[in-house]
């Protein structure tokens, strides 16, 4: 059975389709608790003050995880310690924390990934990278509700959450680019409505696809 890790902006539709596709496959789905996340809503009140806290936060949690995936052989995570950096890079670009934290983290994180590759799987079967265009991600959040995410423009931090996701969503698409530790597939969610059966079909369609493909490289 496959380990297959979801990448991709807050809102793409990561939930929705790691839980279809564990739900496909007969795996774990596995999942951050961002509801019972006690730092998040601190961290969007004053993400210069929580920013490095929050950080280490998720990246412990997702560090458990990937453990767990990989010494199972049978899951689906919906987030994982692979794109940990990117977040952290930015909230270094967007001067939320220092310099010093961040090779503080950088160092920790170099670590955590050496000691993944002594698991019994050393890296998942595939990446699947949801992108979606900026306009779907500020109306999917938007409809997502959640208080500490919503953003007023009309504020100065809204302003600034404004740009931080902007910078966020620029940055995603060279990290995927740059990912290597496994095979990888980029779905386009601007096309798709998961929701939707047909939509889904085609979509998991091209995600077993992409799988296959990988256990032929193994094959090989």
């Amino acid at each position: 059975m496959p380990v297959i890790v979801l990448a991709g902006m807050i809102a793409s539709g990561k939930s929705t389709v790691s839980a279809r596709l564990a739900k496909e496959l007969g795996s774990k789905l596995m999942i951050e608790p961002v509801d019972q996340n006690p730092i998040l809503p601190l961290y969007y009140k004053d993400k210069e003050k929580y920013a490095f806290l929050l950080q280490i936060y998720f990246l412990n949690e997702r560090f458990k995880l990937i453990k767990e995936a990989l010494t199972n052989n049978k899951n689906v995570l919906d987030r994982s310690i692979y794109e940990d950096e990117l977040f952290t890079r930015i909230n270094l670009m967007e001067g939320n924390i220092s310099q010093v934290e961040y090779d503080t983290y950088a160092d920790l994180l170099a670590n955590m990934l050496e000691e993944i590759k002594d698991m019994p799987k050393k890296f998942p079967d595939l990446l699947v990278y949801l992108d979606i265009s900026f306009d779907k991600f500020l109306d999917n959040l938007a409809k997502r509700g959640r208080d500490f995410e919503q953003i007023d423009l009309s504020t100065e931090k809204g302003q600034k959450d404004l740009a931080y996701f902007k910078t966020l969503h620029k940055e995603y698409q060279s990290w995927y680019e740059n990912y290597s530790y496994s095979d990888k597939i980029a779905i386009d969610m601007n096309k798709y409505d998961v929701n939707c059966e047909q939509d889904w079909q085609e979509v998991f369609a091209m995600i077993m696809e992409a799988f296959d493909k990988s256990l032929c490289k193994e094959d090989k």
